[in-house]
């Protein structure tokens, strides 16, 4: 190989590593992609369902969006 023999294994070596660098990376995103991003934005979510689920009113729905935004 004229000397391109080490090069070539240290490029395919840079390859192999990245490789499965990103595929781990990949699926540590996809594994943590359930979880929300923070507590507000949570118990937004939570609050918007129960109130499409019809378990609180307006002016409870209101009243606790409110809340949220005052912390």
């Amino acid at each position: 190989m004229n000397g391109w023999g080490f090069a070539m294994m240290t490029l395919n070596m840079l390859l192999f590593w990245g490789v499965l660098a990103g595929g781990g990376y990949l699926l540590y995103r996809w594994l943590r992609r359930d979880e929300p991003s923070s507590g507000s934005d949570s118990a937004r979510r939570l609050l918007a369902e129960r109130y499409a689920r019809g378990e609180i009113d307006d002016e409870e729905y209101r009243r606790r969006l409110e809340t949220l935004a005052g912390r």
